[in-house]
Formats: C-alpha cells, structure tokens, sequence
C-alpha cells in the first residue's frame, strides 16, 4: 500500500511542477493549439494556448512508477514487473504518436497533424508489439501479463483466442481506447478528470486482486493475475499525473494535453484492461469515453443514411455547448457521469467476487 501512495505522491508532485514549466517554454516558442474551423465558436477563443501537456502526464507517470520502485529499494518490495513496464511502454509509444501529430500541427500553423493512416499505422503497430510481448514473460507459476481468454470481470475459462485472433483484439482495444480518450478531449479539463475518476477505480480493482491473489491467498474467487500491485501502482501514478496536470488544465485552461496525454491514456487503458482480465469491465469504468465516441459513429451513420443529425454537433460534449451550456458545466456534469460509470464498474466487480466467494 506504501507504494502506491508514494507512487500518486511522486506523480502528482512531477506533473504539478512540469506542467507550468511547458506552458512558458511553449508560449515563448508561440506554440499554440490550432482550432478547427467547424468547431463552437466559443472555443476560437482558445487559439494559440500551449499544447502537448501530455508530456508533463507522461513524465508524472513514469517517475511516480520508477520513483516508488526506487523507494522501495532494500525494503523487501517487489520490484518493476512485465506488467507494468508493458502497460506504460504502450502508452509512452502511443504518447509518441500523438506528439508527432501535435508537433506536424504547431509547426505547420494548422489543425492537421499525421494523416490518419499515419495515425493508425503508429496506433497498429504498438498494438501489435504489445500483444505480443503480453503473451510473453511467464513468471514462476507460468502467469503471463496478458492472456489469450476473453475476459469479462476474469478470464472466460472457455472461451480462448487463436494467437492471430487475440492480436486482432488487441489492436481494436488499443485503437478504439486512444481514439476515445482523444475525442473526449475537447473540454477544458474534461478528459483529465474523467481519466482520474477511471484510473482511481482501477487503483483499487487492481489492489483487491493483488491482496486475493491465487499466488498468495489460493481459493475460491481467487483473481490469477501476473502483477496486480505493480498495475496499482501505475494506475495510482498516472490518476495522480492527470490531477496534477488537471490545476492547470481546468477552465480556462493554461494548457491543453493534446494527442501526446490523450492517445497514451487511451492506450494505457487498453493495455491495464489485457493485463488486469477485465477487458469487458473496462467499458463500464471508462463508460464515459465510451459515450463519447460512440456518439461520433452515430452522428456519422445517422447522417450518411438520412443526411440528418442526430446531435447538434459530435462528439456529445459539443451537443451540450451547442444547448447553451456554459464549457464548466458540461465538464462537471460529465465528471459526475464518469463517476457513476466508475462506481458502477466496482459495484459490478465487488458483486463477482462475492459471487465467486460464496
């Protein structure tokens, strides 16, 4: 349990720190966020705030991860795990992706970044190399990070995947993640506190499969996943990264994350989703971006079939600004549905393992 406070103390502490560091070395390059044209109006006021915060979560992330490791040092603490350095490698290579966009977007002075085959063809590719490598990394009971079982709230025990089939699902999770996160974020503050909410949720999913473990506690209900505490322990940091860049990302924001936070979140919440067995829970916590995004792909259906609108403007956030809510208001309110999303997911996974227990 230290850990992971040291962990969300150390996280929070970085990218609290860092994130007004980036805003004055980009507001002294004038590297400011290009609106799209087809936007709220109300957003053309934002032209030219810094972008790329997603550094400073990225950063928090990593150093509250190795800075808790790092502490627990000689105390009889377990140490990195596969686990966790695959969860945030997918995130850092996604987070990678999105900086390249960003970077195409201010240096060119438009709101066009990386093509979207460039896009897709980075979000496939570190897809790819994460599924394989989950399958890999057997520890001393034969427990890899990721597993060929679909799983729900645990492994479906027979319904199993053909490698090239658990692949294919790896890289829709991985692409539809990052997308969602992405489109969410669109808010002042909206996707870094949502991202909170989601990541705290799992901080204690992940610490009851650590502390009812089939390695440690075997029995009925037993959760057999390779890392639980390290997955804690990267779920606590990057929460706490979020929050820290959230002071000064909420309205009026001084700095946007940009595709570098929210294509690694959104991968980050695909890889914790493969390693943690709870691929279909997931959709419950992050329910939010969820909405979101399917939101787009109904305003598109729906257009392409009638040549009518279903929202006043997609992705749903805008639906509200466009209903004369104030930006504040529409951020809040959808916090409290990602909260209830979030307390749903662990109704849900408390109400199993007492299932299983009984």
């Amino acid at each position: 349990m230290k850990q992971i406070l040291f962990a969300a103390m150390i996280a929070l502490a970085v990218s609290i720190t860092v994130t007004p560091v980036l805003v004055r070395i980009f507001a002294r390059q004038q590297l400011g966020q290009e609106i799209r044209a087809d936007g709220p109006r109300t957003h053309l006021a934002k032209r030219g705030t810094p972008t790329m915060g997603g550094i400073a979560i990225v950063l928090g992330m990593w150093a509250g991860y190795l800075g808790s490791h790092l502490i627990g040092i000689g105390n009889d603490e377990p140490g990195v795990t596969a686990s966790g350095l695959l969860v945030l490698g997918l995130a850092t290579a996604l987070g990678v992706v999105g900086f390249l966009d960003d970077f195409i977007k201010l240096y060119k002075r438009r709101n066009l970044g990386l093509t979207a085959t460039g896009k897709y063809v980075g979000q496939v590719g570190a897809a790819v190399v994460f599924g394989v490598l989950v399958l890999r990394f057997p520890d001393s009971t034969g427990l890899t990070p990721g597993s060929r079982h679909v799983s729900i709230l645990r492994d479906l025990p027979w319904l199993s995947l053909i490698t090239p089939v658990f692949l294919l699902l790896v890289v829709f999770l991985v692409v539809a993640w990052s997308n969602a996160v992405n489109i969410t974020d669109g808010l002042d503050g909206l996707a870094a506190g949502a991202m909170g909410l989601t990541l705290g949720a799992y901080v204690l999913i992940t610490f009851w499969q650590y502390t009812n473990a089939c390695t440690t506690r075997p029995g009925q209900g037993c959760y057999s996943v390779r890392d639980p505490l390290d997955l804690a322990m990267v779920c606590a940091a990057t929460a706490a990264a979020c929050v820290g860049f959230l002071w000064w990302n909420a309205a009026p924001a001084k700095i946007f994350m940009g595709d570098t936070g929210s294509l690694a979140l959104g991968g980050l919440l695909a890889g914790l989703s493969i390693t943690s067995r709870t691929e279909l829970l997931m959709v419950v916590v992050g329910a939010l971006f969820c909405a979101e995004i399917l939101s787009v792909l109904l305003q598109i259906a729906v257009f392409k079939s009638s040549k009518r609108r279903l929202f006043r403007m997609a992705p749903l956030h805008h639906h509200f600004e466009l209903s004369s809510w104030p930006e504040t208001t529409v951020s809040i309110r959808f916090w409290l549905l990602g909260a209830v999303a979030a307390a749903t997911g662990l109704m849900l996974f408390y109400g199993d393992h007492l299932t299983a227990t009984s």
